[in-house]
């Protein structure tokens, strides 16, 4: 299935376990749609193939990886998120993917610091959250109908880089990343 120009969901056939299909696809295809329209689509013309290693997460999958301590949180926490056809506590609806750059995991093995990735999108797409991990400098990033705008990282520095009230959220961070593309 195509859910927008260059990204396929090759596995949302009709899958033989029906509980691992997404409950109201037509929710799960609005949000990952807006999701890869507007973040995975721009990142991938700006730097090249992506390597997307999550993305939409059936609640029963999502529950075990939480259960089994493997990275994901709790289904409550990830509705609107990894769980795409359940809206969030505030009743809105949202996307998220785990992703490496495969350009920026390269200049990241080379010392690039992981906040020069973070300021780009935070000047150049409109994201909600992005998580930053160690590994390959992959990162989680969100789409959502409300916007957050906040950055955390479980790279050093580690916490939060920016969120709305912070002096540091608005500007121009372009020195922070530069060699990027445009």
């Amino acid at each position: 299935m195509r859910i927008s120009r260059a990204i396929w969901a090759s596995t949302w056939r009709p899958i033989p376990t029906p509980h691992l299909s997404p409950e109201d696809p037509d929710q799960a295809i609005a949000a990952g749609r807006r999701l890869c329209e507007e973040l995975l689509e721009p990142l991938q013309a700006a730097f090249g193939r992506l390597a997307i290693r999550s993305a939409y997460r059936a609640p029963p999958v999502n529950a075990l990886g939480n259960r089994l301590g493997l990275g994901c949180a709790s289904n409550e926490r990830n509705y609107g998120r990894h769980i795409w056809d359940r809206r969030d506590s505030e009743g809105c609806i949202g996307a998220m993917a785990s992703v490496v750059v495969p350009w920026f995991a390269d200049h990241y093995a080379a010392g690039v610091d992981w906040r020069a990735m973070a300021w780009w999108i935070h000047d150049h797409l409109p994201y909600s959250q992005l998580q930053f991990f160690p590994k390959l400098a992959a990162f989680n990033i969100g789409w959502h109908e409300r916007p957050r705008r906040r950055i955390d990282s479980f790279i050093a520095p580690r916490g939060c880089l920016t969120r709305p009230g912070m002096t540091n959220q608005s500007g121009d961070h372009s020195r922070r990343y530069r060699g990027f593309p445009l």
